[in-house]
């Protein structure tokens, strides 16, 4: 099965700490804000975009991706939360268990990479776009976001001289999940806490654009609103919406709706 009316986009990068789950969160709230229809799944053990946009702990979620990755195929609806601090988004809660998941995963299916776009499938075509957050690694729970995605982003801290170590391995994997998703595309890498002014962003920006053949034509600045959305488990928009960051993923937004191929919703808004 592959989606045919929703876009599924894995926000992916095993190193860690380089805005996953900001850009998961703050392209959500945009695209919810334009009327789009949106679930967030959260893939990563650690769980920061459940508490970020959930309403309730993940501890004390009952039915999370765990459950959802290993339970029946008709298990979907069980997993969705409508009920999110960002309008028009919904949320499958990550939760401290899928690091189990994984290598139950190996003995419960013959297929263990397949499993999320094999559950997923009610959804096409009732959500207009699906963000993934991806844990930092390249095991078996970001196999089964790629094997499930249509398109797929890198996040890059373009601030940092390591924002790009392990990029190779990266595309390795991709080129292998290609063999059960053959049609999933690759954006290119997303530069965030990027400064023109910085001679390693310049420079990792060369880099980034040699390494992954594009980067997203929208950069994401440094920025202190980002840590006080996250405290107030806010978007930057909501928080600061004349801020330069909140500018930046306004824009982030409104042209992947083009890349994407999203039609604007009726009495949606840009």
């Amino acid at each position: 099965m592959s989606f045919s009316q929703s876009k599924v986009v894995a926000i992916t990068n095993h190193k860690g700490g380089c805005g996953k789950t900001t850009t998961i969160i703050n392209l959500a709230a945009e695209f919810g804000r334009m009327g789009f229809r949106v679930l967030v799944i959260d893939m990563d053990p650690q769980a920061n975009a459940s508490l970020h946009i959930g309403t309730t702990h993940p501890s004390r979620v009952d039915f999370t991706c765990a459950e959802l990755l290993l339970g029946e195929p008709s298990s979907l609806p069980h997993a969705i939360h409508e009920q999110t601090h960002l309008e028009g988004v919904s949320l499958i809660y990550g939760s401290l268990s899928l690091g189990k998941t994984e290598d139950e995963l190996k003995d419960v299916t013959p297929r263990p990479s397949e499993e999320l776009r094999s559950k997923l499938e009610p959804a096409d075509g009732v959500y207009d776009i699906i963000l993934i957050d991806c844990p930092p690694s390249l095991k078996l729970l970001t196999s089964n976001a790629m094997a499930a995605a249509t398109h797929i982003i890198v996040p890059v801290e373009s601030g940092s001289q390591y924002g790009l170590y392990g990029a190779d391995d990266l595309l390795k994997h991709v080129a292998k999940i290609r063999r059960i998703n053959p049609k999933v595309m690759l954006l290119g890498a997303l530069l965030l806490k990027h400064d023109e002014r910085q001679t390693v962003c310049k420079l990792l920006e060369t880099t980034a654009t040699r390494t992954f053949g594009q980067i997203l034509p929208v950069k994401i600045s440094a920025s202190t609103k980002v840590n006080q959305a996250a405290v107030m488990q806010q978007s930057v928009h909501c928080l600061d919406r004349t801020s330069k960051v909140a500018r930046e993923f306004r824009r982030l937004a409104t042209g992947l709706i083009d890349t994407l191929g999203l039609k604007m919703p009726v009495g949606g808004t840009q």
